[in-house]
């Protein structure tokens, strides 16, 4: 128990991803196990947080839900700057959300933590007979990026739980370990530690 005490984690992540994949019927999923089949669409962004409990550490999640609709495009980087890491989010029956899945994973590249842990989601399995984007072409690209990638359905909870503790985890692995005795300054290191707000 000490050891977990003394492994807290507190992460900003954020979620991306076109207007109408998904990305708060997610959240909502995730942080209070409920689906609303009207879900409103996000004005800005919203702001939840949860704590997983995994076997060597403690993830809180401060989590930003980022509006989808191209007039909030420009808000965006004051959301995903300084994130440990993000989840980008398309929807398997929509062609057009996947492409702009890859401009955000391209701007994420560009702009945003060089350590961030990033996924790529196609949700909405639960619309597979409307299925435009198969999963072969999610999981190549993924490959291709170096992000993990799963499928999900906020409305069915499909991989959702399991999509936040695979990123919290790869978060605990990617984590700087803690040295005893005297550092010397790494410019590097501390960038990375920015993005994460440890407790002991």
């Amino acid at each position: 128990m000490d050891r977990m005490r003394n492994n807290n984690i507190q992460a900003k992540l954020v979620l991306l991803g076109d207007m109408g994949t998904g990305k708060t019927s997610l959240v909502v999923r995730f942080v209070k196990g409920q689906y609303h089949d009207c879900q409103e669409s996000t004005i800005g962004a919203a702001f939840f947080s949860q704590v997983l409990s995994l076997n060597d550490a403690i993830v809180k999640f401060d989590i930003w839900d980022t509006a989808g609709q191209e007039r909030y495009h420009s808000l965006a980087p004051m959301y995903y700057r300084g994130a440990a890491a993000a989840i980008v989010v398309y929807d398997i029956s929509s062609t057009d959300s996947f492409a702009r899945a890859k401009k955000w994973v391209e701007e994420l590249k560009r702009q945003g933590n060089t350590y961030m842990i990033m996924a790529l989601v196609g949700n909405k399995v639960d619309l597979e007979k409307d299925r435009k984007v198969h999963i072969e072409e999610g999981t190549q690209y993924a490959e291709e990026n170096g992000l993990y990638f799963t499928e999900t359905s906020a409305k069915t909870a499909l991989n959702v739980n399991e999509l936040f503790y695979e990123v919290a985890k790869r978060l605990v692995k990617a984590r700087p370990p803690r040295q005893p005795g005297m550092l010397l300054h790494n410019e590097a290191r501390d960038r990375y530690r920015r993005h994460f707000c440890c407790s002991v």
